[in-house]
């Protein structure tokens, strides 16, 4: 019942729709009441034949009345708890997507995507179901039982009623270990359904790769072993599961058995009449909803104790880059990092050491060097996806930590190598970190990336679809399509990471020479494993094994005659036969 507690934020909130609900459901309750009563007294007419036309069309009109009240308030209480339930599942899906935007790629580490998946759906659904359903089975089981075991006791036999009670002891005790069974076993099989999600997602992100390889055999024995797991998980569950109703109906069954039979005594002592067992018997039947209604309960509890546990792990995990910043405004946009030594959470292997440089703004710096050199970790350090206690990067004076997330990467536009597009419009895939543009901005940008001629080729224009992760584009087009989405935020500072690596090297060199005539007013720092795309930043920085190994400009390094001198006459050479081919 822990989770009642832990989740009594959301019922204060909702406080007068779950009041509405409690009231309605008394109501229905009461009204339940009065059916056996009439049926009963019906019974006892019959017997000693005092039951005329009138009277039986009296009954059946009481009779017709509770069923018509009891139907309405069946329809609004409904309403208005599952409603408030449903209101529970779409807070606990913005508070899950909410984290997972501001969780570090080292927090993500421990959460696949496939298990992230399962807590947006089968455990905030179980949640769901105890904000809703649990509820329910908890107030409306305990008043009907309590009412009913009043009439019982009071009005018709407290003797019949205790004899007619002796099994439900039994019953309470085999519910609380299938409770314990079932909460361990759902757990395991949450689990399961998360490591079934991500080989799913895994295997349709890599459909080219597999179908390329002809490794379609291996994916499907990846999937079969998942989903044996995740169906043995299920099937354990759905054996817990199995044992209530039975537990259930046997307790009914006793029940009815030793009422009949006592009743029969009673009877026959004069102590009571056939009419009042009548009632006594149609009383025990709604107490079927009640012990029903406790073993449901204790199902949902324990199913969405454990989706609950699921959902709070991963929203108590720490970003590993908190946002404790009160800087909104980013006025000064000289860059300055030093960096003494940076590893990945978890490793002692340094990615980069003694890496000390400045970038003022409205000036461009180049990276390059070997792979594995070094070169994306900086800048995922400078978009601050990372940060340890020997990295000082500074932003105007300001260490990076010191301002807000939110403003920070509004003003940074990061461009991986890989392409993320989502499945929409070209329109919305460009727009979407500003959606106040007009199709002349759009085309102005796309002009920029060299994107504009071949938009306009499309069926479509820019409302072509571009399917799910970009699949109807080519790989340079869906970059170029990323790159004006980063022009078109309005950020001041811009981060590309071989954001050009799809395009051939003359188109790059076109891009290249658009960026510096449109985005001369903006501080760039360009990773590329071509130095065509670096030979006019400011200066040029070399990594190797994560250290500087040369810098300076594009002349400086041809005339120093080190590696970026051997690798710019290779790459020369190379594109040179290229051409000539």
């Amino acid at each position: 019942m822990r989770i009642f507690w832990e989740l009594r934020y959301f019922f204060i909130r909702h406080r007068l729709s779950y009041l509405k609900a409690g009231l309605l459901l008394s109501g229905v309750a009461v009204l339940s009441l009065m059916p056996p009563l009439i049926i009963g007294d019906v019974v006892d007419q019959i017997i000693v034949n005092r039951l005329d036309s009138a009277g039986l069309w009296m009954h059946v009109g009481a009779l017709s009345l509770c069923a018509v009240a009891i139907y309405l308030m069946r329809i609004v209480w409904r309403r208005t708890l599952y409603g408030a339930s449903y209101q529970l599942s779409l807070d606990l899906r913005r508070a899950i997507y909410r984290h997972l935007m501001n969780l570090s790629p080292s927090a993500l580490q421990n959460f696949p995507t496939g298990d992230i998946m399962a807590l947006a759906t089968n455990d905030v659904q179980a949640v769901e179901m105890t904000a809703g359903e649990a509820v329910l089975s908890i107030f409306d089981g305990l008043l009907t039982g309590l009412l009913v075991l009043g009439v019982m006791i009071f009005a018709i036999s407290g003797w019949l009623t205790l004899i007619a009670l002796l099994p439900w002891p039994l019953m309470s005790l085999v519910m609380w270990v299938l409770g314990k069974q079932i909460h361990t076993r759902f757990d395991v099989a949450q689990a399961a359904f998360g490591r079934l999600n991500s080989v799913v997602q895994e295997s349709i992100a890599g459909l080219r790769t597999l179908r390329g390889m002809g490794a379609e055999p291996f994916a499907e024995r990846l999937l079969q072993r998942s989903s044996d797991a995740a169906n043995t998980a299920n099937l354990e569950v759905a054996r817990v599961d199995a044992k209530y109703d039975p537990v259930i109906y046997l307790t009914v069954g006793s029940s009815v058995l030793l009422s009949v039979a006592g009743g029969a005594v009673f009877i026959d002592r004069g102590e009571l009449s056939v009419g009042d067992l009548t009632s006594f018997t149609l009383y025990l039947g709604q107490l079927v909803w009640p012990m029903f209604a406790f073993g449901w309960m204790a199902n949902i509890v324990q199913r969405g104790s454990a989706a609950y546990a699921r959902i709070r792990a991963f929203l108590e995990r720490p970003s590993g880059v908190p946002d404790n910043g009160r800087i909104d405004e980013l006025t000064n946009l000289d860059l300055q990092v030093d960096i003494g030594r940076f590893a990945f959470p978890g490793s002692e292997q340094p990615v980069l050491e003694n890496l000390h440089f400045g970038l003022a703004a409205g000036c461009t710096i180049g990276v390059i060097g070997p792979t594995g050199s070094g070169k994306s970790t900086l800048l995922a350090l400078l978009a601050r996806l990372y940060e340890a206690e020997s990295v000082d990067i500074r932003l105007g004076q300001q260490r990076l930590a010191d301002y807000r997330l939110s403003s920070l990467r509004q003003r940074m536009a990061f461009v991986m190598q890989e392409s993320v597009l989502f499945s929409a419009s070209l329109r919305e895939n460009l727009s979407f970190s500003n959606q106040h543009v007009d199709d002349d901005a759009l085309f102005a940008v796309l002009e920029t990336v060299g994107l504009a001629d071949e938009v306009r080729r499309f069926p479509n224009g820019l409302d072509t679809v571009v399917g799910e992760r970009g699949v109807t584009l080519s790989g340079g087009q869906r970059q170029r399509l990323c790159l004006g989405r980063a022009l078109l935020a309005g950020a001041s500072i811009l981060l590309l990471d071989d954001a050009l690596s799809a395009v051939d090297a003359e188109k790059e060199h076109a891009i290249l020479r658009s960026l510096e005539r449109d985005t001369r007013h903006l501080s760039r720092v360009i990773v590329s494993h071509r130095l065509s795309a670096v030979r006019d930043a400011d200066e040029i920085l070399v990594l190797d094994h994560g250290r500087i190994r040369e810098r300076g400009t594009h002349a400086e390094l041809l005339a120093a005659g080190g590696w970026y001198a051997d690798t710019w006459r290779y790459q020369r050479l190379e594109a040179e036969v290229v051409a000539s081919d």
